[in-house]
């Protein structure tokens, strides 16, 4: 719908100020996730505002049920539903709601439904009002764009790919696709920090939202079930160090995450029953130490 950019310039039409943007997010959704994560490791809590829908989304789409922990009324318009948000930006909109959403109070608007595209402006043009480390550091920048279009359709869009394939065949074909991932990038983070190397960039941010969703609901759900991330030794330390890093864990709703993908999702789990799933043990001590480099200082300034 919308992919108008929020730029550091005071003469932009969507210039960065403090308190004028706000955010729109489904703590089940793994895109807009991103944008939350995001928001949280480049300090940004008081800068831009944030209202979180129900995870559990009926024919009607998003609904805010304030009611439910964990969820917000929509504090900007008092919408029930987030089809309103866009309609209230474009009242002859009829396409897909989708999360995130960045809204503009000024210009009265969606600035950017585009998670990719929010990600990369909460990191840059909103720097003076958060930490100074960015996620997408010069000298670094060809790598993360490759990095994160090399993991977007093996995984961050395989898991859909094997979760609802038509056939058999493409079953198949997204789960090799998957696992084949999985371990080279497991291979990868035997000696480096991050993806990229010793920096925490956004390929991370990315790559998290996957990873912390997979052993309790994609494994299940989704018949990703040829091994678990905490089976990958690596990956499963990797997870951990990124969980802990400040704000971060505060992003991570795995009830929300359950709740959306088992009862939402009536075609793959008719009956609605919620998996149990395995131990939430993100917070334990992992072993990424050991590796040279991590999270930049800022990340982890108070």
């Amino acid at each position: 719908m919308a992919h108008e950019w929020v730029e550091a310039d005071p003469d932009a039409k969507h210039p960065a100020e403090k308190g004028r943007y706000h955010l729109y997010i489904s703590h089940a959704c793994p895109w807009a996730h991103r944008a939350a994560i995001t928001r949280a490791l480049r300090g940004l809590e008081d800068a831009v505002s944030v209202d979180v829908v129900d995870p559990y989304r009926q024919s009607d789409g998003w609904e805010f049920a304030p009611e439910k922990e964990g969820c917000t009324p929509d504090s900007i318009h008092g919408s029930d539903y987030l089809r309103e948000v866009y309609t209230a930006a474009d009242p002859d909109f009829t396409g897909r709601v989708t999360v995130p959403v960045l809204w503009d109070r000024k210009e009265e608007t969606i600035v950017n439904n585009e998670s990719a595209e929010i990600m990369r402006m909460l990191d840059s043009a909103f720097a003076e009002f958060g930490r100074e480390n960015t996620l997408y550091p010069e000298g670094y920048r060809e790598d993360v764009d490759r990095v994160i279009e090399e993991i977007y359709e093996p995984i961050n869009n395989g898991v859909y790919r094997a979760g609802f394939a038509g056939t058999q065949e493409a079953y198949e074909d997204a789960v090799g696709d998957l696992f084949e991932a999985l371990s080279h990038w497991e291979g990868v983070l035997s000696d480096q920090r991050h993806l990229c190397g010793s920096r925490l960039t956004e390929a991370d941010v990315c790559l998290f939202t996957t990873l912390i969703r997979f052993d309790h609901v994609y494994h299940t759900h989704f018949k990703c079930n040829v091994r678990r991330i905490r089976d990958y030794p690596n990956l499963w330390d990797y997870l951990k160090e990124l969980y802990q890093l400040p704000g971060v864990a505060e992003t991570v709703n795995i009830d929300h995450i359950k709740d959306h993908y088992y009862r939402s999702h009536t075609d793959l789990n008719p009956k609605g029953l919620v998996a149990r799933g395995p131990p939430r043990k993100f917070d334990e001590p992992h072993d990424r130490d050991r590796l040279p480099g991590g999270p930049p200082e800022a990340v982890l300034a108070p």
